[in-house]
């Protein structure tokens, strides 16, 4: 979606307001695809005494798989974007400031760069996700397995006889 933004340059204390969907259902990272659902878009892009500010907040649903015990699960991220929006860079160039070319924003060249990158690296399921059995593979979460406890590294043995 492009958003006009003539209006906004050109008269400080204008607001141009946006709502809209992004489809990312095509959008693969080597751990799968996590927007099975729309991400919904909501904000503004507001001249302040001669300075465009985009304000936006991004809610996605995400279609994760546990990194510990494997188990699909959901979860809703809710992302606050806030950036200045300028034609031109006056000095030195600032990683804060999105350069518009025309008069017109991208949208989603702004925004979904905001949204990955707000992504978690690690997916758990739940905080305290216990995993697997490295043994027989059974979902720890589910209750303990029929597995013997683990003997011990056998270098230490000599150690565990040892008594003070």
């Amino acid at each position: 979606m492009k958003l006009a933004l003539r209006d906004v340059i050109e008269q400080p204390g204008a607001r141009v307001p946006f709502c809209c969907e992004f489809d990312l259902s095509d959008m693969e990272f080597p751990w799968g695809r996590p927007f099975r659902v729309p991400v919904r878009a909501r904000g503004s892009v507001t001249n302040t005494a001669g300075v465009l500010t985009l304000t936006a907040a991004l809610a996605a649903t995400l279609s994760l798989t546990c990194d510990r015990c494997a188990a699909a699960y959901e979860q809703k991220a809710d992302v606050p974007v806030e950036m200045v929006l300028a034609e031109r860079l006056a000095g030195d160039e600032d990683d804060e400031i999105y350069l518009l070319t025309g008069d017109e924003l991208a949208l989603d060249e702004v925004l979904i760069p905001a949204l990955v990158l707000a992504m978690e690296t690690k997916h758990l399921c739940r905080e305290d996700c216990r995993g697997l059995c490295p043994r027989c593979g059974h979902n720890l979460n589910e209750g303990p397995c029929g597995c013997p406890p683990p003997e011990g590294d056998a270098r230490w043995a000599a150690l565990r006889q040892w008594r003070p």
